[in-house]
């Protein structure tokens, strides 16, 4: 793209593409400068260099080239494995997919060599075989397809909402209510942007949670099952968060250090996945194992 310099006083480059281009971040503009990318008068620009009004400056944005996740030797705890999906109980920490600052040690490194490459090209090179996902903290069933049509009818399933996906919980304090069901719309923080918050209809994007209360410890705290509906990023953190009963240990929506009880990871766990099978169209239900930090609530109900 091409900016013709308007500012009354002279300014540095990369001051002025800030404040012209604010979908580019200030280290995005300097690495831009770095690579010769960004051209002042048709010469290569400085960081230092000053503009003025009549200036010139040509801006190319690169395509952004995806990454080749690559295989490596990490245990895995397997659920449930055919020829057409694969089913894992991912542990707590884990992040899913390869990612800025996360470019290796992922899920998708442990399935590209525990699959030995069956998962090459499903859903292309950045998430291969990955139809859905769970945050880093949060541990449990998650499901990746080994081939097209696999990929395809699991894509379309959690879709249409025809799977099921049930999550344990402990949070901080007893919600008002036993059993509810939570309806609200998701969207992006106005302020924080690591967060996501409830926000008014009209804008975000439907979330629907149905929860039960399974058991109250004595000291306030609560195991919960959260029945999702929909998928939405942070959903079960951001609803219970919105009753007032944030998730232990939740770092982003709580405050672990004010909390009763210290688990030292997050209570969030997909503790059960139900799906039709791409190939058979049988139901087929999957539990994973439950971690330790939950047997404090856990030992008192039956599941």
């Amino acid at each position: 793209m091409n900016i013709e310099v308007d500012c009354k006083e002279p300014q540095r480059i990369d001051q002025f593409l800030a404040s012209r281009l604010p979908e580019l971040s200030r280290s995005r503009i300097q690495a831009l400068l770095k690579s010769g990318d960004i051209l002042l008068n048709a010469a290569k620009a400085k960081a230092k260099q000053s503009v003025r009004s009549g200036d010139s400056i040509s801006v190319n944005i690169p395509e952004p080239v995806a990454a080749q996740a690559q295989p490596e030797d990490i245990p895995l705890n397997v659920i449930f494995e055919d020829n057409h999906i694969i089913v894992i109980n991912k542990a707590h920490g884990m992040v899913v997919h390869p990612a800025a600052g996360n470019a290796d040690g992922t899920l998708v490194n442990a399935l590209l060599h525990h699959c030995k490459g069956q998962l090459a090209g499903i859903g292309g090179v950045e998430r291969p075989g990955i139809v859905h996902r769970l945050d880093k903290d949060t541990s449990g069933c998650i499901i990746a397809a080994k081939n097209d049509a696999a990929h395809q009818s699991l894509v379309g399933q959690f879709a249409n909402r025809s799977t099921e996906k049930r999550y344990l919980t402990v949070v901080q304090s007893t919600p008002n209510k036993a059993s509810d069901s939570i309806f609200t719309h998701i969207g992006r923080h106005p302020v924080n942007r690591m967060k996501m918050a409830v926000c008014n209809p009209g804008s975000g994007k439907t979330a629907i949670t149905d929860y039960k209360v399974l058991h109250q410890a004595a000291d306030g705290t609560c195991l919960i099952l959260c029945d999702l509906h929909t998928g939405r990023t942070h959903q079960i953190r951001v609803h219970m968060a919105h009753l007032g009963t944030p998730i232990l240990a939740d770092p982003i929506y709580s405050k672990p250090a004010r909390q009763v009880v210290q688990t030292g990871r997050l209570m969030l766990h997909a503790w059960q996945l139900v799906i039709d099978h791409p190939q058979t169209g049988e139901r087929m239900p999957f539990q994973s194992t439950l971690p330790d930090e939950y047997k404090p609530w856990t030992d008192a109900v039956t599941l």
